[in-house]
Protein backbone atom coordinates (compact mmCIF):
# COMPACT_ATOMS: atom_id res chain seq x y z
CA UNK A 1 0.00 0.00 0.00
CA UNK A 2 1.17 3.68 -0.76
CA UNK A 3 1.57 5.62 2.47
CA UNK A 4 3.08 8.74 3.28
CA UNK A 5 4.32 9.97 6.20
CA UNK A 6 4.37 13.87 6.82
CA UNK A 7 7.25 15.09 9.67
CA UNK A 8 10.30 12.61 10.37
CA UNK A 9 10.56 13.44 13.53
CA UNK A 10 11.37 10.35 16.36
CA UNK A 11 7.90 8.93 15.28
CA UNK A 12 7.34 9.53 11.52
CA UNK A 13 10.99 8.32 10.44
CA UNK A 14 10.36 5.36 12.94
CA UNK A 15 6.68 4.92 11.44
CA UNK A 16 7.83 5.01 7.99
CA UNK A 17 10.65 3.01 8.17
CA UNK A 18 9.07 0.21 9.36
CA UNK A 19 6.13 0.52 7.37
CA UNK A 20 8.60 0.17 4.51
CA UNK A 21 10.01 -3.02 6.45
CA UNK A 22 6.65 -4.72 6.52
CA UNK A 23 6.75 -4.28 2.30
CA UNK A 24 4.77 -1.02 2.27
CA UNK A 25 5.70 1.69 -0.64
CA UNK A 26 6.58 4.75 1.71
CA UNK A 27 7.24 8.57 0.74
CA UNK A 28 8.54 10.75 4.26
CA UNK A 29 8.47 14.40 3.93
CA UNK A 30 9.85 17.18 5.48
CA UNK A 31 9.66 20.69 5.54
CA UNK A 32 13.41 20.36 6.83
CA UNK A 33 15.25 20.41 3.57
CA UNK A 34 18.68 19.43 5.43
CA UNK A 35 17.37 16.81 6.83
CA UNK A 36 15.67 15.41 3.53
CA UNK A 37 19.38 15.83 2.21
CA UNK A 38 20.86 14.01 4.70
CA UNK A 39 18.46 11.26 5.07
CA UNK A 40 18.86 10.78 1.01
CA UNK A 41 22.59 10.47 1.59
CA UNK A 42 21.79 8.12 4.37
CA UNK A 43 22.73 9.90 7.58
CA UNK A 44 19.68 9.32 10.27
CA UNK A 45 19.50 12.90 12.30
CA UNK A 46 18.40 10.90 15.62
CA UNK A 47 20.13 8.02 17.41
CA UNK A 48 17.38 5.07 17.69
CA UNK A 49 19.19 1.80 17.89
CA UNK A 50 18.69 -0.11 14.73
CA UNK A 51 17.08 3.04 13.00
CA UNK A 52 20.03 3.92 10.50
CA UNK A 53 20.41 0.33 9.16
CA UNK A 54 16.74 -0.32 8.96
CA UNK A 55 16.37 3.27 6.97
CA UNK A 56 19.30 1.91 4.42
CA UNK A 57 17.74 -1.37 3.84
CA UNK A 58 14.27 -0.33 2.75
CA UNK A 59 16.08 2.93 0.66
CA UNK A 60 17.66 0.10 -1.32
CA UNK A 61 15.26 -1.98 -1.77
CA UNK A 62 13.06 1.43 -3.33
CA UNK A 63 10.53 0.64 -1.06
CA UNK A 64 11.40 4.07 0.88
CA UNK A 65 11.93 7.39 -0.20
CA UNK A 66 12.51 11.47 0.69
CA UNK A 67 10.67 14.43 -0.28
CA UNK A 68 10.41 17.79 0.83
CA UNK A 69 6.91 19.08 0.09
CA UNK A 70 3.00 17.72 1.26
CA UNK A 71 2.14 18.02 -2.07
CA UNK A 72 4.13 15.18 -2.47
CA UNK A 73 2.70 13.44 0.48
CA UNK A 74 -0.44 13.64 -1.01
CA UNK A 75 0.09 12.84 -4.34
CA UNK A 76 2.01 9.86 -3.62
CA UNK A 77 0.34 8.04 -0.04
CA UNK A 78 -3.44 6.48 -0.35
CA UNK A 79 -2.87 6.54 3.46
CA UNK A 80 -1.20 10.28 4.79
CA UNK A 81 -0.14 10.33 8.03
CA UNK A 82 0.36 13.46 10.20
CA UNK A 83 3.63 12.95 12.64
CA UNK A 84 4.58 16.44 13.60
CA UNK A 85 5.31 18.15 16.74
CA UNK A 86 2.71 19.09 19.18
CA UNK A 87 4.83 20.91 22.14
CA UNK A 88 3.30 22.13 25.23
CA UNK A 89 2.17 25.35 25.39
CA UNK A 90 2.65 27.82 28.71
CA UNK A 91 -0.98 26.43 30.17
CA UNK A 92 0.10 22.80 29.75
CA UNK A 93 -2.40 22.79 26.33
CA UNK A 94 -0.94 21.01 22.75
CA UNK A 95 0.33 23.70 20.44
CA UNK A 96 -1.68 22.25 17.55
CA UNK A 97 -0.64 25.02 14.97
CA UNK A 98 1.38 22.57 12.89
CA UNK A 99 -1.09 20.45 12.52
CA UNK A 100 -3.64 22.96 11.22
CA UNK A 101 -1.23 24.07 9.17
CA UNK A 102 -0.47 20.68 7.57
CA UNK A 103 -4.22 19.76 7.75
CA UNK A 104 -5.03 22.78 5.20
CA UNK A 105 -2.28 22.14 3.00
CA UNK A 106 -3.30 18.37 2.62
CA UNK A 107 -6.70 20.25 1.80
CA UNK A 108 -4.97 22.31 -1.14
CA UNK A 109 -3.76 19.12 -2.81
CA UNK A 110 -6.35 16.39 -2.65
CA UNK A 111 -7.57 15.18 -6.33
CA UNK A 112 -9.05 12.01 -4.92
CA UNK A 113 -9.62 9.56 -2.07
CA UNK A 114 -7.26 9.85 0.61
CA UNK A 115 -7.26 8.45 4.67
CA UNK A 116 -5.75 11.12 6.55
CA UNK A 117 -4.22 9.82 9.67
CA UNK A 118 -3.39 11.98 12.92
CA UNK A 119 -0.22 10.03 14.19
CA UNK A 120 0.87 12.44 16.45
CA UNK A 121 -0.28 13.26 20.55
CA UNK A 122 -3.58 15.50 20.14
CA UNK A 123 -6.20 16.20 22.59
CA UNK A 124 -9.37 14.86 21.88
CA UNK A 125 -12.02 16.52 19.28
CA UNK A 126 -8.96 16.93 17.24
CA UNK A 127 -9.78 14.77 14.50
CA UNK A 128 -13.37 16.94 14.62
CA UNK A 129 -11.35 19.45 14.04
CA UNK A 130 -8.76 17.91 11.35
CA UNK A 131 -11.97 17.50 9.60
CA UNK A 132 -13.27 20.73 9.78
CA UNK A 133 -10.24 21.91 8.33
CA UNK A 134 -9.80 19.87 5.19
CA UNK A 135 -13.96 20.13 4.24
CA UNK A 136 -12.71 24.22 4.48
CA UNK A 137 -9.98 24.45 2.22
CA UNK A 138 -10.51 21.09 -0.17
CA UNK A 139 -12.13 21.25 -3.59
CA UNK A 140 -15.71 21.02 -3.61
CA UNK A 141 -17.31 17.64 -3.23
CA UNK A 142 -13.22 16.25 -2.18
CA UNK A 143 -13.12 12.38 -1.06
CA UNK A 144 -11.26 11.78 2.20
CA UNK A 145 -12.04 10.43 5.63
CA UNK A 146 -10.27 11.37 8.90
CA UNK A 147 -9.03 8.36 11.30
CA UNK A 148 -6.71 8.67 14.41
CA UNK A 149 -3.62 6.31 15.05
CA UNK A 150 -2.44 6.84 18.60
CA UNK A 151 1.82 5.67 18.37
CA UNK A 152 2.92 3.78 21.73
CA UNK A 153 6.95 3.70 20.81
CA UNK A 154 9.48 4.14 23.40
CA UNK A 155 12.37 5.64 22.46
CA UNK A 156 15.56 2.76 22.24
CA UNK A 157 13.05 0.59 21.81
CA UNK A 158 11.21 1.92 19.05
CA UNK A 159 11.81 -0.93 16.22
CA UNK A 160 10.83 -3.52 17.86
CA UNK A 161 7.94 -1.88 19.03
CA UNK A 162 6.71 -0.80 15.80
CA UNK A 163 7.75 -3.68 14.00
CA UNK A 164 6.02 -6.08 16.96
CA UNK A 165 3.36 -4.10 18.63
CA UNK A 166 1.27 -5.31 21.43
CA UNK A 167 -1.52 -3.59 20.51
CA UNK A 168 -2.64 -1.51 17.40
CA UNK A 169 -5.30 0.97 17.62
CA UNK A 170 -7.43 3.00 15.58
CA UNK A 171 -10.31 5.65 15.95
CA UNK A 172 -12.01 5.95 12.29
CA UNK A 173 -15.12 7.61 10.84
CA UNK A 174 -16.77 4.88 8.71
CA UNK A 175 -15.77 1.64 7.45
CA UNK A 176 -14.32 2.12 4.53
CA UNK A 177 -11.44 3.85 6.60
CA UNK A 178 -11.15 0.77 9.15
CA UNK A 179 -10.88 -1.52 5.89
CA UNK A 180 -7.99 0.72 4.93
CA UNK A 181 -5.87 0.62 8.08
CA UNK A 182 -6.75 -3.38 8.76
CA UNK A 183 -4.96 -3.94 5.15
CA UNK A 184 -2.33 -1.59 6.21
CA UNK A 185 -1.73 -3.66 9.44
CA UNK A 186 -2.39 -6.43 8.56
CA UNK A 187 1.33 -7.80 7.91
CA UNK A 188 2.18 -6.24 11.67
CA UNK A 189 0.12 -9.55 12.87
CA UNK A 190 -0.87 -7.49 15.90
CA UNK A 191 -4.38 -7.23 18.21
CA UNK A 192 -6.12 -4.21 16.89
CA UNK A 193 -8.62 -1.97 18.52
CA UNK A 194 -10.79 -0.41 15.91
CA UNK A 195 -12.85 2.29 17.92
CA UNK A 196 -14.70 6.09 17.47
CA UNK A 197 -11.75 8.94 16.99
CA UNK A 198 -12.78 10.63 20.04
CA UNK A 199 -11.72 6.94 22.26
CA UNK A 200 -8.68 6.38 20.78
CA UNK A 201 -7.22 10.07 20.87
CA UNK A 202 -8.44 9.95 24.68
CA UNK A 203 -6.44 6.16 24.80
CA UNK A 204 -2.99 7.53 24.22
CA UNK A 205 -3.40 10.36 26.61
CA UNK A 206 -4.57 7.99 29.33
CA UNK A 207 -2.02 5.17 29.19
CA UNK A 208 1.19 7.82 29.25
CA UNK A 209 -0.76 9.42 32.62
CA UNK A 210 -1.18 5.73 34.04
CA UNK A 211 2.40 4.99 33.01
CA UNK A 212 3.99 8.50 34.96
CA UNK A 213 1.48 7.79 37.75
CA UNK A 214 3.02 4.73 38.43
CA UNK A 215 6.30 5.79 38.39
CA UNK A 216 5.36 8.72 40.53
CA UNK A 217 3.96 6.69 42.85
CA UNK A 218 7.24 4.55 42.77
CA UNK A 219 8.82 7.21 44.07
CA UNK A 220 6.27 8.37 46.67
CA UNK A 221 6.95 4.96 48.20
CA UNK A 222 11.17 5.34 48.29
CA UNK A 223 10.14 8.42 50.75
CA UNK A 224 8.17 6.07 52.67
CA UNK A 225 11.23 3.58 52.53
CA UNK A 226 13.99 5.62 53.29
CA UNK A 227 12.12 6.89 56.45
CA UNK A 228 11.63 3.62 58.10
CA UNK A 229 14.47 1.82 56.66
CA UNK A 230 12.67 -0.55 54.17
CA UNK A 231 13.96 -1.52 50.68
CA UNK A 232 11.81 -0.18 48.12
CA UNK A 233 12.83 -2.41 45.83
CA UNK A 234 11.83 -5.32 47.68
CA UNK A 235 8.34 -3.45 48.52
CA UNK A 236 7.84 -2.42 44.62
CA UNK A 237 8.77 -6.30 43.90
CA UNK A 238 6.80 -7.80 46.13
CA UNK A 239 3.37 -5.48 44.36
CA UNK A 240 4.57 -6.46 41.21
CA UNK A 241 4.16 -10.09 41.67
CA UNK A 242 0.50 -9.33 41.88
CA UNK A 243 -0.80 -9.50 38.12
CA UNK A 244 -3.40 -6.85 38.73
CA UNK A 245 -0.34 -4.36 39.15
CA UNK A 246 2.65 -5.59 37.55
CA UNK A 247 6.16 -4.59 38.01
CA UNK A 248 6.22 -2.51 35.03
CA UNK A 249 7.22 1.39 35.83
CA UNK A 250 7.14 0.61 39.41
CA UNK A 251 10.69 2.20 39.05
CA UNK A 252 11.77 4.49 41.49
CA UNK A 253 14.68 7.40 40.81
CA UNK A 254 14.65 10.92 39.95
CA UNK A 255 11.43 10.66 38.44
CA UNK A 256 10.76 10.42 34.71
CA UNK A 257 10.97 12.79 31.87
CA UNK A 258 11.29 13.20 28.03
CA UNK A 259 8.92 14.43 25.26
CA UNK A 260 5.98 12.31 26.25
CA UNK A 261 5.40 12.11 30.04
CA UNK A 262 5.54 15.46 31.06
CA UNK A 263 4.03 16.90 28.24
CA UNK A 264 0.76 14.26 28.05
CA UNK A 265 0.34 14.49 31.85
CA UNK A 266 0.04 17.91 31.57
CA UNK A 267 -1.88 18.15 28.23
CA UNK A 268 -4.63 15.34 29.98
CA UNK A 269 -5.12 17.71 32.33
CA UNK A 270 -5.62 20.58 30.37
CA UNK A 271 -8.08 18.67 28.45
CA UNK A 272 -9.63 17.65 31.65
CA UNK A 273 -10.38 21.04 32.90
CA UNK A 274 -11.49 22.16 29.34
CA UNK A 275 -14.29 19.25 29.50
CA UNK A 276 -15.34 20.39 32.59
CA UNK A 277 -13.79 18.08 34.99
CA UNK A 278 -10.79 18.64 37.57
CA UNK A 279 -8.27 15.88 37.34
CA UNK A 280 -6.59 16.78 40.71
CA UNK A 281 -4.54 13.19 40.73
CA UNK A 282 -2.65 13.91 37.83
CA UNK A 283 -1.38 17.49 39.31
CA UNK A 284 -0.42 14.81 42.00
CA UNK A 285 1.58 12.99 39.64
CA UNK A 286 3.40 16.28 38.31
CA UNK A 287 4.07 17.20 41.94
CA UNK A 288 5.79 14.05 43.24
CA UNK A 289 7.63 13.89 40.24
CA UNK A 290 9.48 17.36 41.30
CA UNK A 291 9.62 15.84 44.25
CA UNK A 292 11.41 13.07 43.15
CA UNK A 293 14.40 15.01 41.64
CA UNK A 294 14.52 17.88 44.55
CA UNK A 295 14.75 14.66 47.20
CA UNK A 296 18.57 13.76 44.68
CA UNK A 297 19.10 17.22 44.84
CA UNK A 298 18.98 17.37 48.71
CA UNK A 299 21.16 14.12 49.08
CA UNK A 300 23.81 15.48 46.89
CA UNK A 301 23.97 18.71 49.41
CA UNK A 302 24.00 16.09 52.53
CA UNK A 303 27.15 14.81 51.07
CA UNK A 304 29.53 18.06 49.96
CA UNK A 305 27.20 20.05 52.15
CA UNK A 306 28.25 23.45 49.86
CA UNK A 307 28.32 22.82 45.99
CA UNK A 308 29.65 25.91 45.02
CA UNK A 309 32.87 25.68 44.08
CA UNK A 310 32.18 21.09 43.96
CA UNK A 311 33.12 18.74 41.50
CA UNK A 312 30.68 16.73 40.47
CA UNK A 313 31.00 14.14 37.63
CA UNK A 314 27.38 12.97 36.29
CA UNK A 315 26.94 9.91 34.13
CA UNK A 316 23.77 9.51 32.12
CA UNK A 317 22.75 12.80 30.46
CA UNK A 318 19.44 11.27 28.21
CA UNK A 319 16.34 11.03 29.68
CA UNK A 320 16.00 7.49 29.79
CA UNK A 321 19.14 5.15 28.11
CA UNK A 322 19.06 3.40 24.78
CA UNK A 323 18.69 7.04 22.90
CA UNK A 324 20.21 10.63 22.63
CA UNK A 325 16.88 12.57 23.17
CA UNK A 326 17.58 15.24 26.00
CA UNK A 327 14.16 16.96 25.85
CA UNK A 328 12.92 17.40 29.74
CA UNK A 329 15.55 14.68 30.78
CA UNK A 330 15.37 14.62 34.15
CA UNK A 331 19.18 14.10 34.71
CA UNK A 332 19.93 17.52 32.44
CA UNK A 333 17.79 19.79 34.34
CA UNK A 334 19.90 17.77 37.32
CA UNK A 335 23.34 19.39 35.67
CA UNK A 336 21.65 23.00 35.24
CA UNK A 337 20.72 23.09 38.95
CA UNK A 338 24.01 22.46 39.86
CA UNK A 339 25.40 24.39 37.55
CA UNK A 340 23.13 27.14 38.66
CA UNK A 341 24.32 26.29 42.38
CA UNK A 342 28.03 26.93 41.55
CA UNK A 343 29.25 23.45 41.37
CA UNK A 344 31.67 22.29 38.14
CA UNK A 345 30.14 19.92 36.66
CA UNK A 346 31.83 16.95 34.23
CA UNK A 347 29.65 14.99 31.87
CA UNK A 348 29.25 12.03 30.51
CA UNK A 349 26.96 9.77 28.20
CA UNK A 350 27.12 7.71 25.51
CA UNK A 351 25.18 9.13 22.95
CA UNK A 352 23.87 12.50 24.11
CA UNK A 353 26.54 14.48 25.01
CA UNK A 354 26.41 16.93 21.52
CA UNK A 355 22.69 17.09 22.15
CA UNK A 356 23.37 18.12 25.56
CA UNK A 357 25.89 20.39 24.53
CA UNK A 358 22.89 22.77 22.77
CA UNK A 359 21.06 23.38 25.92
CA UNK A 360 23.71 24.10 27.73
CA UNK A 361 26.55 25.49 25.93
CA UNK A 362 29.03 25.47 28.48
CA UNK A 363 28.64 21.62 29.59
CA UNK A 364 32.29 20.17 30.66
CA UNK A 365 31.50 17.03 28.34
CA UNK A 366 33.70 13.86 28.49
CA UNK A 367 34.55 10.86 26.10
CA UNK A 368 35.04 8.22 28.68
CA UNK A 369 33.01 7.65 32.28
CA UNK A 370 37.10 7.96 33.61
CA UNK A 371 37.77 11.28 32.47
CA UNK A 372 34.25 12.87 33.42
CA UNK A 373 35.26 11.37 36.84
CA UNK A 374 38.83 12.71 37.30
CA UNK A 375 38.79 14.99 40.45
CA UNK A 376 35.32 14.63 41.41
CA UNK A 377 34.31 15.00 44.86
CA UNK A 378 30.76 13.03 44.05
CA UNK A 379 29.79 10.91 41.07
CA UNK A 380 26.04 10.89 40.26
CA UNK A 381 24.21 7.92 38.35
CA UNK A 382 21.69 9.76 36.12
CA UNK A 383 20.73 7.57 33.30
CA UNK A 384 20.69 4.05 33.84
CA UNK A 385 22.62 2.57 30.76
CA UNK A 386 23.78 -0.39 30.97
CA UNK A 387 28.12 0.12 30.22
CA UNK A 388 28.01 1.69 33.64
CA UNK A 389 27.24 -1.91 34.62
CA UNK A 390 30.69 -2.71 33.47
CA UNK A 391 32.72 0.22 34.93
CA UNK A 392 35.87 -0.12 36.40
CA UNK A 393 35.66 0.56 39.95
CA UNK A 394 38.61 0.62 41.59
CA UNK A 395 40.12 2.72 38.32
CA UNK A 396 37.17 5.03 38.92
CA UNK A 397 38.05 5.50 42.94
CA UNK A 398 41.71 5.97 42.16
CA UNK A 399 40.64 8.85 39.71
CA UNK A 400 38.03 10.94 41.70
CA UNK A 401 39.12 13.20 44.57
CA UNK A 402 36.46 11.78 46.59
CA UNK A 403 34.72 8.31 46.25
CA UNK A 404 31.03 9.24 46.59
CA UNK A 405 28.34 7.59 44.73
CA UNK A 406 24.68 8.61 44.64
CA UNK A 407 22.84 6.62 42.40
CA UNK A 408 19.56 8.17 41.43
CA UNK A 409 18.91 5.28 39.10
CA UNK A 410 19.35 2.27 42.21
CA UNK A 411 21.70 0.81 39.43
CA UNK A 412 24.32 -0.82 40.92
CA UNK A 413 24.93 -3.08 43.99
CA UNK A 414 25.12 -1.27 47.04
CA UNK A 415 27.59 -4.08 48.77
CA UNK A 416 29.69 -4.04 45.39
CA UNK A 417 30.32 -0.04 45.73
CA UNK A 418 31.17 -0.44 48.97
CA UNK A 419 33.25 -3.54 48.95
CA UNK A 420 35.45 -1.08 46.07
CA UNK A 421 35.34 1.49 49.35
CA UNK A 422 32.69 3.69 47.96
CA UNK A 423 30.47 5.73 50.35
CA UNK A 424 27.28 4.98 48.10
CA UNK A 425 23.37 6.57 48.59
CA UNK A 426 20.27 5.39 46.52
CA UNK A 427 16.80 6.07 46.35
CA UNK A 428 14.74 4.32 48.71
CA UNK A 429 17.20 1.65 49.83
CA UNK A 430 18.67 1.55 53.50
Amino acid sequence: MKTSIIGTGHVGLVTGACFAERGHQVLCVDVDRAKIAALRGGKVPIFEPGLEPLVARNVKAGRLRFGTTNREAVAFGDVVFICVPTPPLPDGKADLSYLEAVSRDIARHLDGYRLVVDKSTVPVHTGERVHEVITRHSPAGADFDVASNPEFLREGAAIEDALNPDRVVFGVESERAERVLRELYAPFKASVLATDIKSAELIKHASNSFLALKISFANALAAICERAGANVLEVTRGMGMDQRIGAAFLNPGIGYGGSCFPKDVAAFEAISKDLGYDFRLLREVQRINEDAREGFLKKVEQELWILKGKTIAAFGLSFKPGTDDVRESVALKVVQELLARGAIVRAYDPQALDQARKVVPKLKGFRTPYEAAKGADCLLLLTEWKEFLDLDFRRLKSVMAHPTVVDGRNLFDPAKLREAGFKYRSVGRP
